[in-house]
């Protein structure tokens, strides 16, 4: 998948060269050295995007003008780059004029983290979250109408925030707003249609016990979002916002009926954050035909002997896997540790 990156100027990377192993690799040392950085560099450049942030100029190194991430990835030469001209993106040496036409013939990824908590505790923007990213990696008309509404709703709220309400740029900004919202929503139930059995089958898998899981798609402005926003226009007005549409939806997630949330330990939240992003690498490989690159930030730590080996008896073997973790005394309670090589990283330099 990949097989090898290079960086420039990218977090505490001055410059990297690295030629990257088939089955992946555990990088090993302590905080703050640059391990989770790696990880962030692999999902740049597959996917033009940081789980760490939403601002690419943070990823740059500190007190130079940008940052480079290039390397092999499913047998094309990709770069990306961020500097003065803004962002850079380049394929086997063509350039490429969007993101949309960066990530068309690009690869997948799976992100998995300690902060993935928060799909199960959080507010609901983390489920949208996972939804999107998803979403945007199986179909590139879901990209493209998260982007156009995004675009959309910003304008909307600027009008709305104006002392005198110009009406018909009201309705033409939300004619844009319900069309792709509407694309939103339905893809989205669609895919937590789709999701809902993986998740179960994972979460069986890594807890050993026959816990009923549930998801439901909760979209804010129920059955057809035109209705809502008209029914909703008087209360809009009033707050300066809109608080109706696809930003505000959210999942339910249930275990034996009841919130997840409220009352599932923490073992068995961990275990469900876990089966989520399973599933999500389940669903890409189906329907895509190809294995996303998995990325285990630091998870190890955090789980019991039991719950690791089902995390990695779950994983496709044929899939290239990424660890970090500070220590490696998880591996020798750990039966189905892949063989992966170790490779130690220490103040931005990989060893």
């Amino acid at each position: 998948m990949l097989t090898n990156l290079r960086l420039q100027n990218f977090r505490c990377f001055a410059a990297l060269a690295l030629d990257v192993p088939a089955e992946g690799a555990v990088f090993t040392g302590d905080n703050a050295q640059g391990k989770t950085s790696l990880l962030e560099a692999v999902c740049m450049l597959i996917r033009l995007h940081s789980p760490r942030t939403n601002r690419f100029n943070t990823l740059t190194k500190f007190s130079t003008p940008g940052f480079g991430v290039a390397g092999e990835a499913w047998g094309q030469e990709r770069k990306v780059r961020q500097g003065q001209r803004g962002l850079l993106l380049n394929v086997d040496e063509e350039p490429r004029q969007s993101r949309t036409e960066y990530l068309a013939d690009g690869g997948l990824v799976v992100w998995m983290g300690n902060e993935d908590l928060a799909l199960i505790r959080g507010p609901g923007e983390g489920r949208r979250h996972f939804l999107d990213f998803l979403g945007a990696q199986l179909d590139p008309k879901y990209r493209t109408a998260y982007t156009r509404y995004r675009r959309a709703l910003k304008a909307k709220n600027l009008l709305l925030k104006e002392p005198s309400l110009r009406m018909p740029e009201l309705l033409a900004w939300e004619e844009i707003l319900i069309e792709h919202g509407t694309y939103l929503t339905t893809s989205r139930a669609e895919l937590i249609e789709a999701l809902t059995p993986l998740v179960a089958a994972a979460q069986l898998e890594i807890s050993g016990k026959n816990e009923a899981l549930t998801l439901s798609y909760l979209p804010a402005s129920g059955p057809s979002l035109k209705d809502s926003i008209l029914q909703a226009r008087q209360r809009e007005t009033a707050t300066r916002q809109s608080v109706i549409g696809p930003h505000r939806d959210d999942v339910s997630i249930r275990l034996h009926g009841m919130p997840a949330q409220d009352f599932a330990s923490e073992g068995q939240q961990r275990t469900i954050a876990l089966a989520l992003k399973l599933a999500q690498g389940d669903l890409l490989h189906r329907r895509c035909g190809k294995s996303p690159i998995y990325l285990l930030d630091d998870i190890f730590g955090e789980l019991d002997p039991s719950r690791r080996n089902a995390l990695l008896h779950h994983l496709p073997p044929h899939a290239q896997t990424f660890i970090t973790t500070t220590h490696l005394g998880w591996m020798e309670e750990t039966d189905a540790i892949p063989r992966i090589p170790v490779m130690e990283v220490v103040g931005g330099a990989v060893k």
